[in-house]
């Protein structure tokens, strides 16, 4: 027996630098450092390659992934089904990377000190529920609206460059009533620039047509899931539908991951950040950090209630008479959203089986 092997302690942790096709790992006994490096392929047959690895070198006490929501959230949740530990190990440090160097090796060696050292301690998102399922649709929704806002605008560009009986017949339209009249347009044979417009406005309608529909039916089936993930969001004042689901995306299908409602203001990116340096001011700015997709369905919900709730216009006039800014009051009023949130995203305890 070598000395490396007599300084083990026989409790290790795994750093892995993910990507899309090969992951690297690299296993760090707690007293004994690096022991060893793997590279596997992306498939179910690597990510047991990688378990039975790891384990063969001790007891195994948690796997730290980069970008458990990307390329590692595969092999996550493979682990995870499996019994393992497993935490975000987040983007290796910068200056490290500068003193010594970039290759895979070291990220998945920086990965697993990350774990060690307690940086990295961060729950990655379960991806089994409906979370995830609204996550997908959302992707195909959000795309679905901004490639028809693109043809809306392509096709108002283009009229005007269209004849003056076909820019009479379409002005003061709905997008609605434009897209229909401009998808009946009858093509000729294309023998000038007239017809090659004409056609080309039909494609566009047609193709704004296509799109709305498909939009449509997504934020119906999107509706649907958060309804039966959430109902409690959506009949809270002003969170509607898309703010619920923006929500429940970054709380992901395992809500208890975020230990309190400072955390999840800070995920959020609505947590206050000291402005005073040196000598204290007692204010604080809006953090501009955070999900800001997320940041931005909470100032909505801050805006409706600001116009049509009665209590929140209230507190916006006390505010403004103790001399609070507009920005200072939105601020506050985020804060109060988002603990508001976490509660009613709390896990409800479960009633007695019995009818004690």
């Amino acid at each position: 027996m070598n000395s490396n092997e007599q300084t083990r302690s026989g409790h290790v942790v795994v750093g892995v630098d993910t990507h899309k096709h090969v992951h690297v790992a690299a296993v760090m006994d707690t007293i004994g450092g690096i022991l060893a490096t793997l590279t596997i392929p992306t498939d179910t047959g690597g990510f047991q390659q990688l378990s039975d690895w790891a384990s063969s070198f001790g007891q195994v006490l948690a796997f730290g992934i980069e970008g458990t929501g990307s390329y590692g959230a595969t092999l996550a949740s493979f682990l995870r089904r499996r019994g393992h530990k497993v935490v975000e190990a987040g983007r290796p440090d910068r200056r490290l990377r500068r003193m010594n160097g970039k290759s895979d090796t070291l990220d998945a060696e920086n990965a697993a000190r990350a774990v060690l050292a307690g940086f990295a301690t961060a729950t990655p998102k379960s991806a089994d529920g409906e979370a995830e399922m609204i996550r997908r649709l959302k992707i195909a929704h959000d795309q679905a609206v901004e490639q028809r806002t693109s043809a809306m605008i392509t096709m108002k560009a283009m009229l005007v460059h269209a004849p003056d009986v076909l820019r009479a017949e379409t002005a003061g339209k709905t997008q609605r009533a434009l897209a229909r009249h401009l998808a009946g347009l009858r093509t000729r044979n294309l023998h000038d620039p007239e017809d090659a417009l004409r056609y080309a406005l039909r494609t566009l309608a047609r193709r704004w047509q296509y799109l709305n529909n498909e939009a449509k039916e997504l934020t119906e089936m999107i509706g649907a899931l958060v309804r039966r993930a959430a109902p409690q969001l959506v009949e809270s004042f002003g969170i509607g539908t898309d703010t619920a689901a923006e929500i429940l995306v970054v709380v992901g299908d395992n809500p208890e991951r975020i230990k309190s409602e400072a955390a999840l203001a800070k995920l959020a990116g609505i947590a206050p950040v000291p402005t005073g340096s040196g000598m204290r001011s007692g204010r604080h700015r809006i953090n501009h950090g955070g999900h800001r997709r997320l940041n931005a369905a909470i100032y909505r919900t801050v805006i409706v209630r600001m116009r049509f709730h009665q209590p929140t216009i209230d507190y916006v006039v006390r505010r403004t008479t103790e001399g609070k800014t507009k920005r200072e009051i939105i601020r506050c009023l985020k804060r109060y959203v988002i603990r508001e949130v976490w509660h009613l995203l709390r896990p409800a305890p479960r009633a007695a089986l019995t009818g004690s």
